[in-house]
């Protein structure tokens, strides 16, 4: 907590950040930058940054221990060229034109709206610098994100796509992940997931992907979740990042399953789904773009 507190500072007072401050919040943006994706940025070692540090090891060929010892720092600053954890951004009028409004929790509500975009210009803000809106308050205190050309602090995640397609995608459903892998073997990219449950286990096997949906909307058939209201019918889900199924949707060859964004992507990875695999929207977003019709997709559960 002393090194989160000590980069608030330094980003509230217009400094920047130093090389040596080997933060938490340092080491999710680097392994954002490295496409070993933390979900959420939110400052905290958490299991997702743990487990994205992980495969950041592995690829280097270091111990995946989860941990961050000198050796994996000085890996991730290489790879990373020494990248500042945090940069200045200036707010636009198109961040701030909106519209924003609350989103319902009632799936027949939710239907009722014509799209399903963001509540509030810091949440649109957040999936943009893949940032929890609570980190970003943080960063930019007394910041109402309501003023076009007011100058804030965001992380300094990536922008582009690993240049390498996949040649498979494998869905872990113990490690809860999804790793896109390149054709020498090796993850291109890794990003946790929230699958399954109980009540709707992973449906382990050798699927592939059928097709993209971006921006989709989501129809809703309360016959296939077991905790639906029963006052609930079918209906057609508006699309937009606050849509059940998120910005994207990949589809699998196995009926009713893909993999999808998120509305919630705090939840990533800590959470059970109703079957189907959750990603952050940017992480879908990304896995979308590196994938194609009859790329492989394995659902497994530890060492199957």
């Amino acid at each position: 907590m002393l090194e989160i507190a000590f980069v608030l500072l330094t980003a509230a007072q217009g400094a920047a950040e130093p090389a040596a401050a080997r933060s938490a919040l340092r080491m999710q943006v680097l392994l954002d930058r490295t496409h070993c994706s933390p979900g959420e940025i939110d400052g905290q070692d958490g299991g997702n940054t743990r487990k994205a540090l992980s495969c950041f090891q592995k690829r280097h060929g270091l111990r995946p221990t989860g941990t961050a010892n000198p050796g994996t720092w000085s890996a991730l600053e290489e790879e990373t060229a020494d990248a500042p954890a945090l940069v200045p951004y200036t707010l636009t009028d198109a961040d701030l034109a909106g519209p924003f409004e609350p989103i319902p929790e009632d799936m027949m509500e939710k239907a009722e709206l014509t799209a399903l975009g963001y509540a509030s210009a810091v949440e649109a803000l957040g999936e943009r610098f893949h940032a929890s809106p609570e980190l970003l308050k943080s960063l930019n205190p007394g910041v109402a994100f309501d003023t076009a050309g007011q100058e804030i602090q965001v992380p300094n995640v990536h922008s582009e796509v690993p240049a390498q397609k996949a040649a498979r995608v494998v869905v872990d459903g113990t490690a809860l992940s999804v790793t896109a892998i390149g054709a020498d073997g090796k993850a291109i990219a890794y990003y946790p997931a929230t699958m399954g449950s109980e009540h709707d286990p992973l449906p382990v096997g050798n699927w592939k992907v059928l097709g993209v949906a971006k921006n989709p909307p989501f129809f809703y058939n309360p016959e296939l979740f077991w905790d639906a209201d029963e006052s609930h019918a079918k209906a057609k889900v508006p699309p937009g990042p606050n849509n059940p199924v998120g910005v994207v949707w990949i589809e699998l060859s196995k009926k009713q399953y893909g993999i999808h964004g998120t509305p919630e992507p705090a939840s990533v990875g800590k959470t059970q789904s109703h079957g189907c695999i959750r990603l952050t929207n940017w992480d879908a977003e990304e896995l979308s773009q590196l994938v194609k019709p009859g790329t492989p997709a394995l659902l497994k559960r530890g060492g199957q």
